[in-house]
């Protein structure tokens, strides 16, 4: 696999030519990294045991800002941007499970990484416990924010508060719309996701948010995003709900934080890992919602560090 050089802010082409200027982040060095079919932007910091973090949607590696520089004073810590999101290539096809976690274990392989620790949000955490599931021998422990586990039981009560909350899962997954409106105009839906799923809406600067919201203009992107929740995250979602992992087992010490003010992710829908998991604990954290890594950088990066140095 080709690698692209690289400094803390600006990647470089085989010619020296800057490809793209990211945000800052004392530290952070960036390159690109060729896999099949994809050219992978990733930001690393630190040295040591790697920790890959895998972040949510509607962000990209920025998402990691409040924890990069607490973890790589410890080790090795490596962001991706997913495909379709960041600096990462927006090919219009490949947001299936199977592409998705091939594009993680060509990344794993590219960095010749054999085994690493894992700290994923969101859609990531979805990615992430696919990874430990069907590669177990890959990640030594990993940290779920905001996605309990898929051993969940179906609850009827869910359906309500799903159509209450996630409403914009299907109206994103729509092939004309979701692109519009995430892209167009104000981008109202991106804001929405960005602002309405914090217990504060000033969790976020402006700058911040702009970061999020400017890269989903470009409308390659905006179609990824489309294709991502089409082809994955509802799908995922459905599997989980008819019960398809009750048949498998989660052997990596697993390790959930879920935002005490989540509207969707409830105490009262959380069971059902019992008897499928070797080691798996759950924890509300105070002061958060959805974005915990954003509201609560303090409590994942202590937990995080408490939980990788364990034995």
């Amino acid at each position: 696999m080709r690698h692209e050089t690289r400094d803390n802010g600006r990647v470089s082409g085989p010619n020296g030519v800057p490809d793209n200027t990211f945000p800052r982040l004392d530290g952070v060095r960036h390159r690109y990294v060729r896999l099949p079919g994809l050219r992978m932007h990733v930001a690393e910091a630190g040295h040591g045991e790697p920790v890959v973090l895998l972040h949510g949607f509607p962000q990209h590696w920025w998402e990691w800002r409040g924890v990069v520089p607490g973890l790589a004073a410890h080790y090795r810590v490596i962001c991706p941007d997913l495909r379709g999101a960041g600096w990462t290539d927006a090919p219009p096809t490949g947001y299936t499970r199977p592409q998705l976690i091939a594009d993680i274990e060509a990344l794993l392989d590219a960095l010749e990484l054999h085994r690493v620790c894992l700290i994923a949000h969101d859609w990531g955490a979805l990615l992430g416990y696919e990874l430990c599931l069907n590669a177990p021998h890959r990640v030594r422990k990993q940290i779920s924010l905001g996605v309990p586990h898929p051993f969940i039981r179906f609850d009827p009560r869910l359906l309500t508060t799903i159509a209450r909350h996630g409403w914009f899962q299907p109206v994103i997954a729509a092939p004309f719309l979701g692109p519009q409106l995430l892209s167009r105009g104000r981008q109202r839906l991106t804001y929405h996701l960005l602002r309405g799923f914090t217990t504060d809406r000033n969790t976020w600067s402006d700058r911040d948010v702009e970061l999020f919201a400017g890269r989903l203009r470009e409308p390659a992107r905006a179609h990824a995003a489309s294709a991502l929740y089409r082809c994955f995250i509802v799908r995922q979602a459905a599997r989980i709900m008819a019960g398809t992992y009750r048949h498998t087992r989660l052997v990596t010490p697993t390790r959930v934080l879920v935002g005490a003010e989540d509207p969707i992710v409830r105490p009262e829908f959380l069971g059902g890992f019992e008897g499928h998991t070797d080691d798996l604990g759950i924890e509300f954290v105070d002061g958060a919602s959805h974005f915990l890594v954003d509201e609560r950088p303090d409590v994942v990066l202590e937990r995080a560090l408490a939980f990788f140095a364990s034995t």
